[in-house]
């Protein structure tokens, strides 16, 4: 089996990945964006409120499809070909029954929630599950192997034909059927790019040996992603039955706009960091500062968007989405510093993932769920408002479990941690702060202000970052310096 190219050295192949990895999220952020906004302002708060329980319970089943497995595919050092062909039918048995299982129960869900559509809508919806299985190994071999420049174009290429399948039917007047068949086709054209361009094939015969020797590792990350998965969807599933779709499909939205630039971000560095901590070995002073650095560019760049995001999320709704989803705004703004956070959670559960026998990722799970089921007990009966406020304490919990647990797998301190992102905080506050206060003073028109907000946050951020000398801001220079191949002639570039 063709495992990591020789040449080059691990670092330059994470850097290389991050690049390739960040230049297809950002490009396919952009691109879904796009499209998420045209379809917006086509359809209904209340047609995205009945995706939004079946986007959720879609979720929880990729999980279960998965079962861990890919990650063991990852992370597994005498990978063979009974490994690759067990998970690989492992995982098209369990999508398949998950798939009939669904049939049967969606007419009990659409009388639940008071959905109809639903019962229409899931089988063909719900096609997404055995269609995705039949990558899931494709795709973890591409990752093992840090072909990411190929899976960057992959994810791309099904993004763009996907979103204009969406546009062109939301155009057409197909409502709720744009997003369904756009997440389908999605799925289906990134499984027919996977199988041409891939090298791998099933062959051999089953081996339940195999899936027995990788279970316990996968089914204990399985039971993570799983709780976690599912606990995200918490708030879907319960404002589903107690407030009215649009609601529902306003609070999904808030929390979708608001992922799409953490969640790629993240996507992009913990699709290259775990298999790179993995290969790390047993020198804790690399892997520390490894940890360290890493932590420190993700919340240098991401910050400064989520608290941006939030400063201008009334003109942003106004100018681009118009009356319809302006309900949104209040969810939006309070979500947004929820990801704050989960940029750091991510990367200190991959350090849990590379570096633990997943043992502790159970127990720490169990913890944060018990947090987060006294969070939702108190704030779901009382508003939305409330369940917003509440996503926000879950995602600073999750942080602090997931750091100070990650913590006991290197040499990095909490003190050396808080020293590292402390001004980048400040910093960031100080960006959200001037933002608003311009916005204040602005009587002009939605769009303008929009556009003079956002100038404000990109020409404030980096020049307070070079006064105040952050350590983040000449790392970042740094590593485009390399990637574009400039010399630096000293640490200003």
């Amino acid at each position: 089996m063709t495992e990591f190219r020789k040449s080059g050295s691990l670092k330059d192949k994470v850097a290389r990945g991050v690049a390739w990895s960040v230049a297809e999220k950002v490009g396919s952020m952009l691109l879904q964006m796009a499209v998420s906004l045209i379809i917006l302002r086509l359809l209904t708060r209340e047609d995205f409120g009945i995706m939004a329980i079946l986007t959720a319970v879609s979720a929880v089943a990729l999980v279960l499809v998965d079962s861990g497995f890919s990650q063991m595919l990852i992370r597994k050092e005498d990978l063979d070909e009974r490994d690759c062909k067990s998970v690989f039918f492992f995982n098209i048995a369990v999508s398949l029954a998950l798939y009939l299982l669904f049939l049967l129960l969606t007419p009990v869900a659409a009388r639940y929630y008071e959905m109809p559509e639903l019962v229409e809508l899931a089988p063909i919806f719900f096609l997404l599950l055995p269609v995705n299985a039949l990558c899931s190994v494709q795709n973890a071999l591409f990752v093992r192997q840090f072909r990411f420049a190929l899976l960057s174009k992959i994810t791309f290429v099904s993004a763009l034909v996907s979103g204009l399948l969406a546009v062109g039917l939301a155009l057409a007047g197909a409502g709720v059927w744009s997003v369904v068949l756009q997440r389908l086709m999605q799925v289906v054209v990134r499984v027919a790019l996977l199988w041409r361009l891939g090298e791998w094939r099933p062959r051999g015969r089953f081996d339940g040996r195999a899936l027995r020797q990788m279970a316990p590792y996968s089914f204990s990350l399985m039971a993570t992603d799983l709780i976690t998965t599912f606990y995200n969807k918490i708030p879907q599933f319960a404002l589903g039955r107690l407030y009215p779709a649009d609601t529902l499909g306003a609070f999904d939205q808030a929390v979708k706009l608001k992922d799409q630039p953490v969640t790629s971000a993240m996507q992009a560095v913990q699709s290259v960091t775990f298999p790179a901590l993995s290969k790390l070995g047993n020198d804790p002073q690399k892997f520390a500062e490894s940890y360290r650095q890493v932590v420190m560019v993700v919340t240098y760049l991401l910050s400064p968007i989520m608290l941006g995001l939030s400063a201008v999320s009334r003109d942003l709704f106004a100018a681009l989405l118009g009356e319809e989803w302006m309900p949104t705004v209040p969810y939006f703004e309070v979500v947004c510093f929820a990801g704050l956070f989960y940029p750091i959670a991510m990367v200190a559960f991959n350090v849990l993932k590379a570096r633990s026998d997943g043992k502790i990722i159970v127990r720490i799970e169990l913890l944060k769920k018990i947090l987060m089921t006294l969070i939702f007990a108190f704030t779901i009966p009382f508003s939305v408002e409330a369940v917003v406020w509440g996503l926000v304490a879950i995602s600073f919990c999750e942080m602090v479990v997931n750091v100070g647990a990650s913590l006991r797998y290197t040499t990095l301190k909490w003190l050396s941690l808080l020293r590292t992102l402390l001004p980048i905080v400040a910093v960031s506050g100080a960006m959200y702060l001037s933002v608003c206060v311009v916005l204040q003073l602005l009587p002009f028109e939605a769009w303008l202000r929009l556009l003079i907000g956002v100038l404000t946050g990109v020409v404030c951020y980096p020049m307070l970052s070079a006064i105040f000398r952050l350590e983040a801001f000449h790392e970042v220079i740094a590593i485009l310096c390399k990637q574009l191949k400039i010399n630096k002639p000293d640490r200003n570039c």
